[in-house]
């Protein structure tokens, strides 16, 4: 049920998953974070396998939890399946709680709340906004002066309308305008098995295409250090922030957007903000121009935004924690 990264001495930590690789992914960037700026313990459970009555979330009477886990200094969720738990555990014995997106309950409920702009949420003293979703990569000290390029192919989504034909004519297009490059393309967990078959058929000296289903869990953060220049799909908000995150110059594959899509509005958001491309400049990404100066390290922010409210024991805002470490 719980899995832990545990030091004795150290604040406490529950991370709520729903087993998301997405939402999963959000609660590792910030928790990656508090425990280097915090030395934070970690401490996953699996809200899939811990049934939560409404009325008992209502109540905020907390489920049977795992003997001898420490108790939390600090309860963070992702994902409206965790939601029932985290409402259950959040008179858990002074612990504070903080939810990883736009509740669908009372913000009050809570201690905090981190929402991406898309979620439409204003800013408070309760509600730290992102520009799009936490992440687990950060970013790198410098580029690489190789002619490296990465594809990142997501799939069919309620946000884009995806075409196989028009996404693997781009990726011949950038192919065909850069001869010089080495390129690497991937598709994910939701690409469709016909256009990896015909991603297969690129593969040669200068294209590697990698099957989704042989990648490490730092495979990507590899293969973004070693990249000059990275195309995601834009059908996946978490691909497109690591991406950015990276620093590695980036530009956006182009799909028509579904109207009304909160998603698409946050890839537009994110492009209107110069912190990825469009399409029409691609050029400009594979000459590395037009970069922000500044990173897009979103679960830094968030981290040293829990700690400077106090939601973690120990901890409140302090100019040396401000310029913590980096790594």
């Amino acid at each position: 049920m719980a899995a832990a990264e545990h030091n004795t001495s150290a604040p406490v930590v529950w991370l709520l998953t729903d087993g998301k690789p997405g939402h999963r992914n959000q609660l590792k960037g910030l928790g990656n974070r508090l425990r280097v700026l915090a030395g934070a313990s970690l401490h996953w459970l699996d809200a899939t396998q811990l049934s939560v009555p409404i009325w008992r979330a209502l109540l905020a009477l907390p489920p049977r939890i795992e003997p001898g886990l420490p108790s939390p200094d600090l309860i963070v969720a992702a994902g409206s399946g965790t939601h029932r738990l985290l409402l259950a555990l959040r008179k858990h014995k002074g612990a504070r709680t903080v939810v990883l997106m736009k509740p669908g309950f009372p913000m009050g409920w809570l201690d905090g709340a981190i929402v991406p702009a898309h979620d439409g949420v204003a800013e408070s003293n309760r509600v730290l906004v992102t520009e799009g979703v936490l992440n687990t990569v950060t970013p790198l000290a410098r580029l690489t002066d190789k002619p490296e390029a990465l594809v990142l192919i997501g799939g069919p989504s309620p946000h884009f309308e995806w075409d196989d034909d028009v996404v693997l004519g781009q990726v011949h297009h950038l192919i065909g305008q850069y001869p010089a490059w080495r390129w690497t393309l991937s598709g994910s967990r939701r690409t469709p098995k016909p256009l990896l078959a015909r991603l297969q058929e690129l593969a040669g000296p200068k294209i590697s295409v990698q099957d989704p289903s042989d990648t490490h869990e730092l495979w990507l953060a590899h293969q973004l250090a070693a990249s000059r220049a990275v195309w995601v799909s834009p059908d996946s908000m978490s691909m497109v922030c690591e991406a950015a995150t990276s620093g590695v110059p980036t530009g956006i594959l182009q799909l028509t957007p579904v109207a009304g899509s909160r998603v698409a509005a946050g890839v537009d958001r994110l492009t209107q903000a110069g912190r990825v491309a469009s399409w029409s400049d691609h050029s400009a990404v594979m000459a590395g121009k037009g970069l922000q100066p500044t990173a897009l390290w979103e679960a830094d922010r968030a981290a040293r935004w829990v700690l400077e409210r106090g939601l973690l024991r120990g901890h409140a805002a302090t100019g040396s924690m401000r310029k913590g470490a980096k790594r």
